[in-house]
């Protein structure tokens, strides 16, 4: 089926959703971004840090902002630079807003812990290093649930997920034949899927690696994919057979057509597909291009409602999205994209905005949203289990119930066998600085542990002394 533009004004809250870009000073200027042309977002926000990887001679490197601290960047600003290539992909924590992920041309991939407040010198030390692929890693994702499952894409065809508890990867995806294009998850992360340069578009049992669905895109040449939250639904951005730009929508439980296909445009920059679970709002953005579609999926026909078009002269190289916590609820804002502008060296925000006269909390807008506590843990999901997100509310504003604290493996190195392969065979040797830099951490991690125990001897014993004086004093002194 392919659908017409033609406007039908089915009444929709969304119908007048607009886009507002910030003002000059709520933009970040004189950031030197990458000019890597690999078709990533290069960006990733969340409600305190902005993340974005810049142009950097001799290995790769990323920025981190405090999003409160808008305006001109000092050219000296701290980097993020122990990659030995180029980053090709970043993505924060969705749990631990201090921790942050990367993979890169050097095939590694790995974890980092931003001090509050943001960085006050380069950092090269990781509190992970992940070495498991053959080949440069282009993507990464976070498990939608639980707090340690990290997935990684290589140029190996691998999908690797790795256990952050242990810091090893615990199982291997192998069925794409081809470079991995994007990966998404359903709600509570028990099914994956994924667009292949293969021309396949697949949904994976991600524990067991079988493939659930598999659709050969022949008239539908398939780029992007995403899952509409519990809709059982796929959504993917592509090309036709004219060369035209696309998107499909699919039963997940039936990939062998496609529900609905839509024309969009003749351009040919990469589309990227968002989907926000709450509104049911698709958003398109066009690398490339300067103006971003928006639209109201429903489970009825016709499926995809186009609602309107943001138009900005400034092309995007990509785009950095919010998440629902750090939203501003009290300006009815449902969503925040923050846009690379590579020539000005700029990065816009973009609220989408419902327009409402009233200055109460617009329940309507704003159902119970996926928060920032873990429903499992690695363990947990690892055995089978599968939970829903845990939900919050944005009424009142932003409050966190628990401080958690990421605590990073300790781990020796040695071999890394995943279904039978040995995955570290072809990593080059780490440098002697690099052993000797660990080494000494270790030492210092051990005096520490000493110091700790010495003090709690000296505690117990203080104690034990206590519980004896008690034990002497008579009930007729009391």
């Amino acid at each position: 089926i392919t659908m017409s533009w033609r406007p039908t004004y089915r009444s929709s809250k969304f119908r007048n959703v607009y886009g507002k870009v910030g003002n000059r000073e709520h933009c970040y200027d004189g950031i030197p971004i990458t000019k890597n042309v690999h078709d990533n977002h290069f960006c990733a926000v969340n409600s305190k840090f902005l993340a974005v990887v810049t142009e950097s001679a001799g290995g790769g490197s990323f920025i981190i902002i405090p999003v409160s601290q808008s305006g001109r960047l000092d050219s000296h600003y701290p980097k993020v630079c122990g990659h030995q290539g180029n980053v090709l992909d970043i993505k924060w924590n969705p749990f631990f807003e201090n921790i942050i992920a990367s993979c890169s041309e050097d095939t590694s991939v790995r974890v980092w812990e931003i001090p509050e407040g943001g960085l006050r010198r380069n950092m090269t030390e990781a509190v992970l290093e992940l070495y498991g692929h053959s080949r440069r890693v282009g993507l990464i994702e976070w498990h939608p649930t639980s707090s340690g499952i990290l997935f990684s894409a290589g140029y190996d065809y691998k999908i690797l997920i790795w256990n952050l508890e242990i810091g090893e990867p615990v199982k291997m995806i192998d069925c794409h034949t081809d470079v991995i294009l994007s990966m998404s998850f359903n709600t509570d992360g028990s099914l994956l899927a994924t667009s292949c340069k293969d021309k396949k578009l697949r949904v994976i049992e991600p524990r067991s690696g079988r493939v659930l669905q598999q659709a050969s895109c022949k008239n539908h040449r398939v780029n992007r994919v995403v899952f509409l939250g519990n809709m059982k639904r796929l959504l993917t951005t592509g090309v036709s057979r004219w060369n035209t730009r696309q998107i499909a929508l699919w039963d997940q439980e039936d990939l062998s057509m496609p529900i609905v296909e839509e024309d969009i445009d003749g351009l040919s920059g990469l589309l990227f597909p968002f989907y926000d679970t709450d509104t049911h709002m698709l958003y398109l953005a066009g690398k490339g291009d300067g103006n971003i579609r928006y639209f109201e999926i429903t489970t009825e026909k016709p499926y995809i409602q186009y609602l309107m078009e943001f138009r900005s002269p400034a092309p995007q190289k990509g785009l950095g999205v919010m998440p629902k916590h750090g939203l501003d609820v009290a300006a009815c804002e449902v969503f925040r994209f923050y846009k690379l502008v590579t020539l000005k060296g700029l990065i816009e925000p973009i609220s989408m905005i419902v327009p409402r006269r009233s200055d109460t909390y617009q329940e309507d807008i704003y159902p119970m949203t996926a928060g920032t506590e873990p429903a499992l843990s690695a363990s947990e999901w690892l055995s089978g289990i599968d939970r829903d997100p845990v939900l919050m509310s944005l009424k009142d504003g932003y409050h966190r119930p628990n401080q958690l604290v990421f605590k990073a493996p300790v781990k020796e190195k040695k071999s890394v066998v995943v279904n039978g392969i040995d995955l570290l065979e072809n990593v080059p040797p780490r440098t002697e600085n690099e052993l000797l830099r660990m080494f000494f951490r270790q030492q210092d991690e051990l005096r520490r542990l000493k110091e700790e125990l010495t003090t709690k001897d000296v505690r117990i014993r203080q104690l034990e002394l206590e519980l004896n004086n008690l034990k002497n004093v008579s009930p007729t002194n009391v």
